[in-house]
């Protein structure tokens, strides 16, 4: 029979040996990653009433619209999002992402604006069947988040052209820079203010699209009116 003087000591070695076992266990469990955030560029959809109305009726002597899909320039063409603490470093924020491309996720978003702004019989994006009067190509240029200074801006610029979808000739260019401050130095912060650089930009981006729509369509007329 195991005495009482004995039995403390075994049952101090037991726990110790628990809590060897339990803690090279812990080393051996991979640590837990954090998982990241996911963001999106949706503006128009949440604010589309803050855009130019679409008349009533639409002109069915207005011409159709083909938006090609937006490219990026390099550094931008990734779901990463960016920020900028030195001028030309790129840097990325290690846990939150966009939920897509910013080039894929501002293809819709320009085809709405567009819609909205009634100078076009139709707004068709492509790949589709579809043929058109005019063409939009367009680019993302940047989209960062400048945190420089506390809390930072975020800037996004769109560079986009116009094109006689028949003569290929480039009607008219423009780009289309934008600066917003951060609501806060951190991702969603930037997030924010993306959102609200992107509304902006797609506004003036329809305006420009409507001004080339109609100076188009005036030529058209002329010419058809001499033709005859």
């Amino acid at each position: 029979m195991i005495s009482l003087l004995n039995a403390r000591p075994c049952r101090l070695a037991a726990t110790a040996l628990l809590l060897i076992v339990a803690s090279a266990c812990s080393a051996l469990r991979p640590p837990a990653t954090e998982q990241p955030s996911f963001y999106s560029l949706d503006s128009v959809r949440l604010e589309a009433k803050a855009l130019t109305p679409a008349p009533a009726k639409r002109s069915m002597v207005a011409p159709t619209l083909i938006v090609n899909p937006t490219h990026s320039a390099s550094g931008f063409n990734s779901q990463r999002i960016v920020y900028v603490r030195e001028a030309h470093q790129l840097e990325y924020y290690a846990h939150s992402e966009w939920v897509d491309t910013p080039a894929r996720m501002l293809a819709p978003l320009i085809v709405s604006a567009l819609e909205n702004s009634g100078a076009f019989r139709a707004v068709v994006s492509t790949p589709s069947a579809a043929d058109g009067d005019l063409r939009l190509d367009s680019e993302i240029i940047r989209l960062q988040h400048e945190v420089g200074s506390p809390p930072g801006r975020v800037r996004f610029t769109l560079r986009a052209y116009m094109v006689d979808n028949t003569t290929r000739q480039v009607l008219a260019w423009q780009e289309f820079d934008e600066s917003v401050t951060a609501t806060s130095e951190d991702p969603y912060g930037g997030v924010v203010a993306a959102n609200r650089a992107v509304q902006t930009v797609l506004e003036k981006l329809a305006g420009f699209c409507a001004e080339v729509a109609g100076n188009w369509q005036a030529t058209a007329s002329r010419r058809k009116e001499s033709d005859n």
